[in-house]
């Protein structure tokens, strides 16, 4: 499951039994397990948001890294959780390094997400202009 910086947890695991607060955002995996959970979770609730997912597209969801248009500036800054939440939805094993970032490009926008564990990346980004143009 945790590794040094490498957070991994299969899809054909179960969901973890519920957790206390403390529990879940500041262990090891700095909640991301939940997040992940969390996009399961979604997958079932909503189809069509997974089917997004799964093609490629980067939508809004609860964490800073979705895009809705493309912006002035073709190229941001996302969390590591909504990645984490993004590979619930396609279905994928949870596998995220915390010491990593990746970079996806949205097949509807054209915008480029680097997801990165460098909050001040995504502080800095929360000051631009372009960032209040969108929601996610």
């Amino acid at each position: 499951m945790v590794g040094t910086s490498l957070i991994r947890h299969l899809f054909s695991e179960p969901d973890r039994p519920k957790q206390g607060w403390a529990d879940t955002w500041q262990g090891p995996d700095r909640g991301l397990i939940k997040c992940w959970e969390t996009g399961r979770a979604l997958a079932t609730q909503n189809p069509d948001l997974a089917a997004r997912c799964k093609a490629g597209e980067l939508p809004p969801l609860h964490w800073k890294g979705g895009v809705a248009r493309q912006l002035k500036k073709k190229e941001k800054f996302g969390a590591l959780s909504y990645l984490a939440q993004w590979q619930g939805l396609c279905g994928q094993d949870l596998e995220i390094d915390l010491e990593a970032e990746v970079t996806l490009t949205c097949s509807a926008t054209g915008m480029v997400v680097t997801f990165t564990p460098d909050v001040a990346k995504l502080a800095e980004q929360q000051n631009s202009a372009d960032e209040g143009e969108n929601n996610g």
